[in-house]
């Protein structure tokens, strides 16, 4: 049979173009259905199909074929068939997989995901779910707000879908009750108070028999509010799409020859234009965009979706899963974030087990290192759990075992969503979203004047004078820097023995431990180093006042940070200590293993490696400990401090 719809297409070709072009020009709106199981969500996509005649003649025939055999509504059509796709939904009349579907209006362009019902296949809503930009979600007339309702609405949700139209449907078997739909209406609203920033639109529908679908119903002249299908053509989703954040993920580097490097991706949001600048991450370096090409050509800007290939003004250091973004507006740049997971595995979670985390083009080996709860979505309260089972939900917290770009969710979903894979399957086992963290604290100047206005400082009882004439010796802080593997930290754990058993009263920041607790919250970046070397500065001063001897053990890899650190201590009681290591010395001993990762690429910007180390050019003192065990570096530690009568000989 010839394949037309069956209202017919343009006839010839100037039409057809006429017809291309039109609709090319128009904007797509991504929605699904949802809804618990027999609320009519198939039927309503083959409702929405059959009247916009977006459905050919041959599958036409193909559906009333079918109706006789497969059909639930007792008629000679049955609209579900248009979306049941598989054998088993026919069979068992209902929906298993999420099955899309395309139709047009002279207004819009529209995908359809038609999304399970059964709580079983949760995960497949999930999914259905990820790229929308509206709900539709059924109840029965006649059962109102079920608990797969619950589920789905606090889904769509959690997956930052802000609009939601209700659908009250099979309206026709309520006798078209005004009553009934208030009633359901005001169940779901009291429901919908819990979820967050969202838009409700309610419609009262019969989906088999097509009232309010596409055309306003004449058995409920009570109702005003439009056809389902008006709703979809007008309501406002363009000003939901993020194009003010510039992300370009890089998903391959193209050096057809020696004189070309060309980065290839999608872009996810923003909008880039030749001779932006730009920052390359996690690298941090700058350049500028020398040209934007499609496959059509070269073009002056990008907006998302579109696939682009970059250059830039400078030679830059770039691979698949760095991210070009503003200088001025930056996404995250970590190894650990806080994220709600729809857990898709019949395997439950393993907390501590290692996985793989794949976000926008970045795939790298993570660790779950928490579950802090189960959404019981139901309730939506908040349920103690140790792990996640098949469609539950949770909040994880996730290490990668290297820093990766993203930002929250609320704020970008193309950069706040990500999947967890099993390493030994390679399955998809679960689908995150991640939540919003704060900013880590920008480098301070020591001097500047505090954010809080209200606050004095207050001077102790207890001088500090007094506090070193009680435990007869100088407040100082003996800060050693040097490369990973160079011998600081086994130092300085050697030298606070050799003190305390001088009866020195000592105590020692160690950059491992201070990064477990107090900064705890920040990164590798540049930025978050000098912040790091900040804070550790105010509460080695603090230390000091206390009369304490203190040992710092920080790579501190920049002068302008350590000298940040004396101004902050006190250039009188703040010695530097160079513990000089070559680097070839400290990847032979690589305690930790960290310079092979970093040679892997499973860490960037590690100090030697990919970030770079400055050496101090007038330390107080300098240890060669490829030349001298740690005995006689801690002696010569000692002896300075005697010289300096800062102990006591």
């Amino acid at each position: 049979m010839h394949t037309t719809p069956h209202t017919g297409f343009p006839a010839n070709e100037a039409e057809v173009a006429a017809y291309l072009e039109r609709h090319g020009q128009k904007d797509m709106l991504r929605f699904l259905t949802a809804g618990s199981v027999d609320d009519g969500k198939s039927t309503l996509i083959g409702r929405l199909l059959y009247d916009s005649k977006m459905i050919y003649e041959d599958q036409l025939a193909t559906v009333i074929e079918d109706s006789a055999i497969h059909g639930t509504t007792d008629t000679d059509f049955d609209p579900a068939l248009l979306t049941d796709g598989l054998k088993a939904e026919r069979e068992q009349g209902i929906t298993i997989d999420v099955a899309y579907r395309y139709f047009s209006t002279d207004k819009r362009n529209f995908i359809i995901a038609d999304t399970p019902g059964h709580e079983q296949y949760t995960r497949n809503m999930a999914t259905g779910a990820s790229t929308c930009d509206l709900a539709v979600i059924l109840m029965d007339a006649r059962h109102g707000v079920l608990e797969q309702t619950r589920r789905h609405s606090f889904i769509a949700s959690l997956l930052g879908i802000r609009h939601l139209a209700v659908c009250i449907n099979k309206m026709d078997l309520v006798d078209y009750s005004q009553e009934a739909f208030e009633r359901i209406r005001e169940a779901y609203e009291g429901f919908a108070a819990k979820l967050e920033d969202i838009d409700l639109h309610f419609i009262p529908i019969s989906a088999l028999r097509g009232d309010n679908v596409v055309d306003s119903s004449e058995h409920m002249p009570w109702y005003q509010g439009g056809s389902l299908l008006y709703y979809l053509e007008t309501v406002p989703v363009s000003t939901d799409r993020n194009l003010i954040d510039m992300r370009f993920p890089v998903q391959v580097v193209l050096r057809p020859d020696l004189n070309y490097r060309g980065y290839s991706g999608t872009v996810a949001s923003g909008v880039l234009r030749k001779g932006n600048d730009v920052v390359a991450l996690p690298s941090g370096r700058r350049s500028r965009i020398a040209s934007i090409t499609t496959f059509d050509g070269e073009i002056e800007e990008a907006f998302p979706p579109m696939a682009v290939t970059l250059t830039l003004e400078d030679e830059v250091d770039i691979s698949r899963g760095d991210m070009i973004v503003h200088p001025n507006n930056r996404p995250h740049v970590a190894q650990d974030f806080e994220a709600v997971v729809v857990w898709m595995n019949d395997e439950p979670l393993t907390l501590n087990g290692s996985y793989l985390v794949k976000s926008t083009t970045n795939l790298v080996p993570a660790t779950v290192t928490g579950l802090q709860y189960r959404f019981d979505v139901n309730s939506l309260h908040r349920v103690e759990a140790d792990t996640l089972h098949a469609n539950e939900i949770g909040r994880l917290q996730i290490s990668t075992h290297r820093q990766i770009c993203f930002d929250a969710y609320s704020r970008n979903r193309s950069t706040g969503c990500f999947i967890i894979v099993d390493r030994n399957t390679n399955a998809t086992v679960g689908a995150g979203m991640i939540l919003d963290r704060e900013q880590p604290a920008q480098p301070v100047n020591s001097t500047a004047e505090p954010k809080s206005t209200h606050i004095t400082r207050e001077a102790s009882g207890v001088s500090v004078v007094e506090r070193e004439t009680l435990l007869k010796q100088k407040s100082v802080t003996l800060w050693l820097t040097g490369l990973s593997g160079s011998g600081k930290s086994t130092i300085a754990r050697d030298l606070e023995r050799a003190l305390f058993d001088r009866n020195q009263a000592c105590f020692i920041l160690d950059g491992d431990n201070i990064r477990h607790g107090l900064n705890r919250d920040l990164g590798f970046s540049a930025s978050e180093r000098t912040e790091n070397i900040r804070r550790v500065s105010e509460v080695a001063a603090l230390l000091n006042d206390a009369g304490l001897i203190v040992i710092t053990s920080f790579i501190s890899p920049y002068r302008e940070d350590r000298a940040k650190a004396r101004e902050i201590i006190g250039g009188d009681r703040f010695v530097e200590i160079h513990v000089d290591t070559p680097i070839e010395v400290c990847e032979a001993r690589d305690p930790k293993g960290l310079y092979k990762k970093a040679r892997a690429g499973e860490i960037a910007q590690f100090t030697g490696i990919d970030a770079p180390y400055e050496a101090p050019e007038t330390p107080e003192l300098t240890l060669k400990t490829s030349e001298s065990p740690v005995e006689k570096s801690t002696a010569d530690i000692i002896a300075y401090l005697e010289e300096k009568g800062l102990v006591s000989g």
